[in-house]
């Protein structure tokens, strides 16, 4: 389901797209996972610092982020195969581009 929706997604529509995958993803059976130390500490942190009410809401936090990063790299990935898609490079006169934007400049 992410994956099509990523495919779908314009950069800007990142906050959008994961906000529906929470929606839905709150739906869903509770999940058991192992952590690595690291990360465990990294949790504990966090909810004893107050900025989570459980370990549980990190892992949920950290997988919102990493789904918005997938979102994005995918929708940079379908820019690059659209502008791969464009045709070959044409040539490209700085100078003349330079002249025609600002005109010739006088010498000083």
């Amino acid at each position: 389901m992410v994956r099509r929706m990523a495919g779908a997604c314009q950069a800007g529509e990142v906050e959008g797209v994961t906000k529906l995958w929470y929606l839905a993803a709150m739906a869903s059976k509770n999940t058991s996972i192992a952590l690595g130390a690291p990360f465990v500490e990294f949790a504990r942190r966090k909810v004893e610092s107050g900025e989570f009410g459980s370990t549980s809401e990190v892992v949920r936090e950290a997988m919102r982020r990493y789904i918005a990063e997938d979102v994005e790299v995918e929708a940079l990935r379908a820019m690059m195969q659209s502008s791969l898609g464009s045709g070959p490079a044409q040539p490209f006169d700085w100078d003349d581009f330079m002249e025609r934007k600002f005109g010739t400049v006088a010498d000083a």
